[in-house]
């Protein structure tokens, strides 16, 4: 059965180009009415553009509604303006997927705090402040679809992106709470680790890996991400047609007698304690201490 968006306001942050560009098309397609966010910048950062208005431009041309909203998602003033202005013009906010971003990649040796600090900045507080400004409309409705996007460079590091690691694992921490946090109201959170040739990738790929990885080929696992019957809590890696679940797991562990609590105890059974056998998905952060407990008073041993 065909998933459709027809009746639903769709808002995507990054959308002039890239993958949020293939998002806003794809959902327009679909039904939605979609609010093309982006500010128009070069892959750092500097610089506008009217690139919002020609995405815009193709979702009319191909007989669908969409806005243009040049918006920076770090903020939270503007995110906020532009919700205001969805909901004057179409009601209300249904789906949201934060997609903006830049890269500002250096080694950690060399990098400008201030390089850190901004693209922690627009990925990690920009997601989150594209988000709180909805949450409400969300809430009110009783419905609400958020897609974040981490990275691989998130959930396993890369060499010179600390700064874009360290946002996009941030920003997996923020949709593990909010899905807990808005699952009363119908909200469901997931996220999004693509792989696509875009501006952000074109010096970073070679060829033959940046004409596989079409932008269009992550579309699939985003929209069925924000769609009715989404789940809530995926990590889902896409790229080249090739789609993952990714997992935090976290194993049974070892209960070190009293004596052995020492540096050197801890040392001894560091095999034992990284042993992968009997990992399980960890699902909220109370069960750390949950299972310590259980250990302790020798449910599970």
């Amino acid at each position: 059965m065909p998933i459709s968006f027809e009746g639903q306001v769709a808002i995507v942050t990054g959308a002039g180009n890239g993958l949020g560009r293939a998002y806003a098309l794809e959902l327009a397609r679909r039904g939605a009415k979609v609010v093309v966010n982006d500010l128009g910048g070069e892959r750092d950062g500097r610089g506008h553009s009217d690139a919002a208005l020609a995405v815009v431009e193709e979702i009319r041309v191909a007989g669908g509604e969409a806005m243009a909203d040049g918006g920076d998602v770090s903020d939270f003033a503007q995110m906020e303006a532009m919700v205001a202005r969805t909901r004057e013009a179409w009601g209300g906010v249904h789906v949201l997927i934060n997609n903006a971003g830049i890269l500002r990649d250096r080694t950690f040796a060399k990098m400008d705090p201030a390089d850190f600090e901004l693209v922690v900045r627009v990925h990690l507080l920009g997601s989150a402040f594209a988000t709180k400004a909805v949450w409400e409309t969300m809430r009110e409705q009783r419905y609400g679809r958020v897609l974040m996007t981490t990275s691989s460079s998130g959930l396993g590091g890369n060499f010179g992106q600390a700064n874009y690691g360290a946002a996009k694992a941030g920003v997996l921490g923020l949709a593990r709470t909010l899905r807990m946090e808005g699952a009363k109201y119908d909200i469901r959170v997931n996220s999004i680790a693509p792989t696509a040739g875009t501006r952000m990738t074109a010096d970073i790929f070679p060829d033959e890996a940046y004409n596989a990885f079409v932008p269009e080929a992550v579309v699939p696992a985003a929209l069925f991400l924000v769609s009715k019957d989404a789940p809530s809590d995926a990590i889902v890696g896409a790229g080249g047609g090739v789609y993952q679940g990714a997992f935090i797991t976290m194993n049974d562990g070892v209960l070190l007698p009293e004596a052995e609590r020492t540096v050197e105890g801890f040392a001894a059974a560091w095999e034992r304690i990284r042993d992968r056998r009997g990992d399980r998905v960890f699902d909220n952060g109370m069960e750390q201490s949950h299972h310590a407990m259980a250990m302790l008073s020798g449910k599970r041993g």
